[in-house]
This record gives structure tokens, sequence and C-alpha cells, in this order.
């Protein structure tokens, strides 16, 4: 079970890196303004912002195998609505259909795989499952900007439609028997909002989950831009999302994995997101493609803390009852933080260095606010 969970969670976030660098450029040749391009980029982020939050509810109530399956046959339809976009206004619609539909899936994996890791190897089994969203980050984007230079958007995306379909079909007979007699007995708990956000390690992880993929957004919408105003085509777009891939994987995968379970989670994703953020100024200096790949590969190792430091955090904060409302609204944040990571740049007309500076220092800044100490007890 635990390894189809990951198939499912490499292809759910594959669904997700084929986009990023492709479609600010994708929509400019429909005509789309720079705030419509901004806008088409984070739009899948911010319908998936609410497919996130309604996956966690009702993960808890249904349980996950339902909300999964439904998730994944959902989003291979929704793939398919792109062969019919001709204008910007058309993909803003498809891209707020496919968001919505694929924020399903992510919530009820990670419920799945929370609950069936033992407690003291929650750090490395987060740096497991990081791995495979890092293999889809190697994979996706060098796949869809090679692809697509050479066929078209929407021929990429059939072939993400396809798999997510034979997902949801094989899903049905493989998760069933290990699911259902789970999801006939399972309490209903009513649980407040306010819990998850006076819950310091809850709101840590939501944090950290947020500026993780503000990042990302950022990168999304200006690292293409950026990419071609220095003479180069998509393909190395795609390759330098691949390059930063290859080094997260390297670090959830190798024996120094330990560290997340020995370390405590709020030191290795201050370490994580202090990366992120210099990795962002140096991207925005950068004036030849091996600059680049220095930039990527400090944004991977900064990744590769990230991930599996705020996953550790949201697992210690939380119990098997509401752990599907938590990952909601976990897989939420990193919705909105695409959505502001595109959009608020796209909105302020910031340049292509300024864009990345400006991030930057937000990142810095963040990861030194997580080390200021609580003079407060907290209170779960």
């Amino acid at each position: 079970m635990k390894k189809f969970i990951y198939v499912i969670i490499f292809f759910s976030f594959f669904d997700l890196f084929t986009q990023l660098p492709v479609m600010s450029t994708y929509a400019e040749s429909l005509g789309a303004s720079a705030f419509l391009t901004g806008l088409a980029v984070g739009m899948y982020s911010l319908s998936n912002t609410f497919g996130n939050i309604i996956s966690g509810f009702l993960t808890d109530r249904k349980g996950p195998f339902v909300i999964l399956v439904i998730g994944l046959l959902t989003t291979g339809l929704s793939l398919t609505l792109y062969n019919l976009v001709a204008e910007p206004f058309a993909l803003l619609a498809v891209r707020f259909v496919h968001g919505l539909v694929a924020g399903f899936i992510v919530p009820a994996a990670f419920t799945f795989l929370a609950n069936a890791t033992e407690q003291e190897k929650r750090g490395k089994g987060s740096a497991i499952s990081g791995a495979f969203v890092g293999i889809a980050a190697i994979i996706g984007p060098a796949f869809s900007g090679i692809l697509a230079s050479r066929t078209s958007v929407p021929f990429v995306f059939n072939i993400t439609a396809s798999c997510m379909l034979l997902l949801g079909i094989l899903a049905t007979f493989l998760l069933r028997s290990s699911q259902v007699k789970k999801e006939k007995t399972a309490p209903s708990i009513h649980i407040p909002i306010s819990v998850f956000f006076t819950n310091n390690g809850t709101l840590k992880a939501f944090s950290g989950a947020f500026f993780l993929m503000f990042s990302q957004g950022v990168i999304a919408y200006l690292l293409p831009l950026k990419v071609q105003s220095l003479g180069f085509d998509s393909r190395l777009s795609g390759t330098l999302m691949s390059a930063f891939g290859i080094i997260a994987v390297l670090v959830f995968i190798l024996p120094s994995n330990r560290i997340f379970d020995k370390v405590t989670p709020v030191k290795t994703l201050s370490l994580g997101i202090s990366l992120m953020g210099i990795s962002q100024i140096l991207i925005s200096q950068a004036d030849s493609n091996t600059l680049l790949y220095i930039a990527m590969a400090c944004y991977g190792i900064g990744f590769g803390f990230l991930f599996p430091s705020i996953n550790s955090l949201l697992i210690d904060s939380t119990t098997v009852e509401i752990r599907g409302k938590a990952y909601g609204y976990f897989y939420a944040f990193f919705s909105l933080g695409v959505v502001l990571g595109s959009s608020l740049l796209g909105w302020l007309s910031l340049g292509i260095t300024s864009g990345f500076i400006f991030t930057g220092i937000v990142l810095i800044g963040f990861a030194i606010f997580t080390l200021i100490p609580k003079r407060k007890p907290s209170h779960s």
C-alpha cells in the first residue's frame, strides 16, 4: 500500500512540476498580458487551496480511499480540457477546474502515509515521501520543457491525464481492501479551525509550507522569463528545475536523512528556507547558465531540508483523528504560496531581478523569525 501511495504522490507532483517551465510562456503565446500570465500560473494553486481544504474535511469523514480515487479520476479528466483552450480567459477557467480537483489528491495520500508511519520514524518517512516529490521535480520539468518545445503544451498534459486515469482505476482495486474497514468505523470528531492556528507546531508547519511554495511560485513565473532574457529556450528552464530536484532527492535518500529524526525540525526548517532565500538572490544576479545551475543546486539543498521538517512538525502536532484536516490546511498553504508567489509579483510589476531579490529577502526574514524563542508556552 505504501509503495503505491508513493507512486500516487509522484504523479500528483509530476502534474504540478510539468506545468512550471511551460505555463507562463504558454499563456503569453495565447496573448495574455503580464498580469494574466501571472494569474494563469497562480490560478491552479488558487483553486487548489479550496480543493485541499475540502479534501481534508472529507478525508477525516469518509477516509482517504474515496477522496483519493475521486481526485485521481477527475484530475485526469480535467487535464484533457487544455485541448479546448484558445484564449487567455479560457485558460484561466481550465486552470481553476484543474487545480480544484487536483487538490483532493495530496492531503488524502499523505494522510494514508502518516497514519501508517511509526512516530519515531516520521522524519525519515517524510524524507522518503519527499524523495518522490523530488523525483517528480527532476523528471517533470525536463519532460514538459523538452516535449512541449517539440509538440505542444496540451499534448504534454494529455500524457499526464492518461497516467492519472490509470492510477485512479488501479487505486479502486489496490487500496479498497486495506482501507474500507477502517473507514466504516472511523469516528467523526469536530475540531475548531482555531486549534490548528494556535498550536505552535502546526502554525510553523503551515508557514513553512506557504513560504516554500511562495518561492516555487516565483520560480515558476520568473525563471522561464529569466532564461528567455538570457537568450536560452524552454529546455534550459526544464533542466534547471530538474537540477534542484536531483540535489533535493540526494538530501532525502542519503544516510544523512537520519538528521530529520535527531535534530529539532524547527532548526532544519530555518536552514532550508535560508538556503532557498539565498538561491533566489543568486538567480537574480546570474548572467550565465553555469551560475543558474549553482543557484538551483542551492535551492535544491534548501528544499531537501525544508520539506521533511515541515512534515515532521505537522505529524508531531496532530493525532490520527484530525490529521486529514491538518494536511488539508497544510497543502492549502502550499497552494496559497504559489498563488501569491506568481500573481503578487505580476500585480506589483516587479522586474525579473527585483522580483527574485524581494523573494530572497522575504524567505531569509522568515528563517530568522522561526528561530526566535517563544516566550509564552504553546497550547495544543
